[in-house]
């Protein structure tokens, strides 16, 4: 009997807790494995921690910041002749007290000290009439300005501007523009008034004489008909317009009739001769008309115009963007209106 307990107490109960444990060689068995589990998974850990920096993706570059390319020094006017009008307009209605409003235009305004009253002159009109570059990045500009006075706040005028014609007057102001980083813009100095710019000579165009247009011409018939719809809103534009035309009229429509007086053309002095008589040949003209409009007020105008032959008849090929010159290849023009 003692035997047969002693072998009773080498074996644990089938359940302790709930939990089924076995022998205590299994059990021991078990815990083996677990500690080399244990130390598998501590060893392995750095392992697959590397590996998994090594194997992830590669993460996308940050989007570089979008850079607006500034023009070449020189290559366009606009910026610089834009600002000088700007900072002469702010010029001309600054004074005493209010220096800190050519602040946008030029750095070293809170050294400016400027004496007159502010608000006593106003620029009605500026215009830039002439961009010359000095260096790279570098302007003088020339801005004209119908320059008048601000006048009392009830529309009269002051004491001191009574009977000295002290009406709009036109002025010129020349601005140093220089551009800096990232093309910002700024004025290197106070506007320095000048003296009006000298008058061009008039280009020489290359038309021949100007005639008056025939009645029988085919070519006016054409204009007459084109121009009553483009600029007085009579009848339908495309009527008169080659199939490669693209061409809207003018809406609200400024005039209500219109005349086509004289006609001058490219290669002769005889304008009114030609007959369309094959397709595709083309004219070139140099027209001139009077628009009347609501009130009875007549305004010459000019247009250089291209027209085509189709059909037996002329048709507009283009209004062109200026006239020909008379050093330009026939064919060298900018167009306005053709597409």
């Amino acid at each position: 009997m003692k035997r047969r307990k002693d072998h009773a107490e080498d074996v644990l109960p089938a359940e302790a807790g709930g939990w089924s444990l076995g022998s205590l060689g299994a059990a021991a068995n078990t815990v083996t494995v677990l500690r080399r589990t244990a130390w598998a998974l501590l060893v392995a850990g750095p392992v697959l921690a590397g590996w998994a920096l090594v194997s992830r993706p590669a993460a996308a570059p940050a989007a570089a910041p979008v850079r607006q390319e500034q023009p070449a020094a020189g290559q366009s006017a606009a910026g610089p002749g834009g600002f000088a009008e700007l900072f002469v307009s702010a010029y001309l209605a600054a004074g005493e007290g209010t220096e800190e409003a050519l602040a946008p235009f030029l750095p070293n305004a809170r050294d400016v000290s400027l004496t007159a009253d502010p608000g006593v002159q106003r620029a009605q009109e500026v215009a830039a009439v002439r961009v010359r570059l000095v260096s790279s990045g570098y302007w003088s500009v020339t801005v004209a300005g119908r320059v008048a006075p601000a006048g009392a706040p009830d529309g009269k005028k002051k004491p001191d501007e009574v009977g000295t014609g002290s009406g709009p007057v036109l002025r010129y102001f020349q601005v140093p523009v220089r551009t800096g980083t990232g093309g910002a813009l700024a004025a290197a100095a106070l506007p320095a008034e000048v003296s009006a710019p000298l008058s061009g000579e008039a280009p020489v165009l290359a038309y021949g004489q100007s005639v008056p247009v025939r009645s029988s011409d085919p070519a006016g018939q054409t204009l007459a008909g084109f121009f009553a719809a483009y600029l007085a809103g009579s009848g339908e534009l495309d009527r008169y317009l080659s199939p490669s035309t693209a061409l809207a009229a003018v809406s609200p429509a400024p005039y209500t009739q219109v005349e086509v007086d004289r006609l001058a053309e490219v290669g002769t002095n005889d304008p009114g001769s030609a007959l369309p008589q094959s397709d595709g040949a083309r004219r070139q003209l140099l027209v001139d008309i009077t628009a009347s409009d609501t009130g009875g007020q007549k305004r010459p105008l000019t247009y250089a115009i291209t027209i085509t032959a189709r059909d037996g008849r002329w048709e507009i090929a283009s209004v062109e963007g200026a006239p020909v010159l008379s050093n330009e290849p026939a064919g060298a023009k900018t167009k306005e209106s053709t597409q």
